[in-house]
């Protein structure tokens, strides 16, 4: 409390009674796989283009199917994505040594990589000051071309600072505790000593190791410390290429165990390509269960940008851009399907060549569908192209069924607990939770108008409790609040039934 200790008027700003809660994005996907080149740590991508400019031109899907996944996200309406390259263990990274008075600055190319022999570095004078220098990086059709640099660490034109945060392939350092000297003039000098490696791939290529220090976090480690990631691929987890059967297998388990363990993302998963049988069989592809999970079938056919020849990916990139149009335009309450897929074939190029892997017939989908294998597909007939045609999670809990469901209190879970971060410390106490209550009923009035939530009335629809029938007398001792929240989620009209009967009209005199 404040004092008062003379007469006086005082003015005082008090602290609102709701504290408003954000809602969080739920639209940030989170991709890992090879690249043709790229930094190595997490970097957020918004654009087809920018993609093309930090990780080079796709690959070939059998090398790795994330360059064309992430082009059929954005394809599909998606506008930010984590990208964690990974490389195999054995590939290195090229690189320079410039000449100078002093200490040498080196070029390192950003990420390991074969690619990175092409790289040329020119060093001239500035254009206009003779105390500074120009450096040029050359590679492909693309020059960065920085001038009037300083060696100076001082200086707003440092060279360190200003391509190291302005270049999209390399970075430019000097040796630790030696003072920066301006390099030499050189000509054009290609960067030496890049591979890609020829160590075999495995589970743990893709999954990093979470023990290292953050700026050194790798493929899936490295997305576990983005919290902004909702939705998360791996399409080359199915890629029988790269990763053996049992390597796959310990892939899908971590990839869906990070999602289980952070609670605030789900897994879209693929089933592998040549599943051409799988109504047989559905459940040999579904390896374990879980409600932070939904699976797609079969994969997609696109045309190779590199090639101009027909080639298969996954559908899990695609899927996570149509999930990220469907939370930016409808909500996260709505269920992903039922949406046209971009960005693929859209003609038959021969009878068996065309834009799904494997048709699927709605024979065939009344088998997958209650296993919780969401299918692509035809409706090109009817004149409304190739549709995502289903909305399951792999759980085998009925509560979870829906990814939407999964989605909408993963949503509102992480807006209340960011939102809920003054509560710790304050006093356990009733004036407390009748905050507590308003604040987060506030929040979940909203949701509710926005169509997310079942019922005619906030009753019915939602219900936040956090009083003595809440917490016991040991929990208020113990440093424990805890509020009880309780929604009503929208689930949708999976199975339209319209039923239709005669009936004569009577004469009326």
């Amino acid at each position: 409390m404040p004092e008062y200790l003379a007469p006086g008027i005082y003015v005082e700003e008090v602290r609102g009674d709701v504290v408003p809660i954000q809602g969080v994005s739920t639209s940030t996907a989170g991709f890992v796989g090879l690249t043709q080149r790229g930094p190595t740590q997490a970097v957020l991508i918004t654009s087809w283009p920018e993609f093309l400019r930090w990780y080079g031109d796709p690959l070939d899907p059998a090398q790795s199917a994330l360059p064309l996944s992430a082009q059929g996200f954005f394809a599909n309406g998606g506008q930010r994505v984590f990208v964690a390259r990974i490389t195999r263990s054995d590939a290195t990274s090229a690189s320079l040594e410039l000449a100078a008075a002093g200490a040498r600055p080196t070029i390192t190319v950003l990420g390991p990589g074969a690619w990175a022999n092409t790289v040329q570095v020119q060093v001239s004078a500035a254009t206009r000051d003779p105390n500074r220098f120009r450096l040029r990086i050359s590679y492909g059709t693309v020059t960065e071309d920085f001038d009037e640099l300083s060696a100076d660490p001082k200086d707003s034109r440092f060279a360190r600072s200003v391509v190291n945060t302005g270049s999209h392939a390399v970075k430019l350092s000097w040796p630790a505790g030696e003072t920066p000297s301006a390099p030499t003039h050189v000509a054009a000098t290609p960067l030496a000593g890049g591979s890609d490696g020829t160590a075999d791939l495995t589970a743990d290529s893709f999954i990093g190791d979470p023990a290292v220090p953050p700026d050194q976090l790798k493929g899936l480690s490295a997305l576990a410390a983005v919290d902004d990631v909702a939705i998360l691929a791996v399409p080359d987890a199915v890629n029988g290429a790269l990763l053996g059967a049992a390597e796959q297998n310990l892939l899908q388990s971590a990839i869906i165990e990070q999602c289980e363990t952070l609670r605030d993302r789900v897994a879209v998963l693929d089933v592998p390509a040549g599943a051409g049988n799988i109504e047989t069989n559905p459940g040999a592809y579904l390896t374990q269960r879980s409600n932070y999970a939904a699976i797609y079938y079969p994969h997609l056919r696109v045309i190779d940008p590199r090639s101009r020849v027909t080639v298969l990916v996954p559908p899990s990139g695609f899927v996570a851009g149509i999930y990220a149009f469907n939370d930016v335009t409808r909500g996260v309450h709505k269920a992903p399907a039922n949406y046209e897929v971009q960005g693929i074939l859209t003609a038959d190029l021969t009878p068996t060549e065309g834009p799904l892997e494997f048709p699927v017939t709605k024979g065939a989908q009344d088998v997958l569908n209650p296993f919780g294998i969401n299918a692509f597909r035809d409706f090109r007939s009817a004149g409304r192209g190739i549709r995502l045609w289903g909305a399951r999670t792999i759980s085998d809990d009925p509560e979870w069924v829906y990814v939407n469901v999964r989605r909408l209190f993963n949503f509102v879970e992480k807006s209340v607990d960011r939102g809920l971060q003054w509560l710790v410390f304050e006093p356990n106490a009733e004036p407390t939770w009748a905050r507590v209550r308003r604040t987060i009923e506030t929040f979940l009035e909203q949701v509710w108008r926005d169509g997310a939530l079942m019922g005619a009335t906030r009753e019915e629809a939602f219900f936040v409790r956090c009083d003595r029938t809440t917490m016991s007398t040991d929990d208020i001792l113990n440093g424990r609040l805890i509020c009880l929240i309780g929604l009503a989620a929208v689930r949708p009209a999976e199975f339209v039934i319209l039923r239709f009967s005669q009936f004569t009209a009577e004469a009326t005199s």
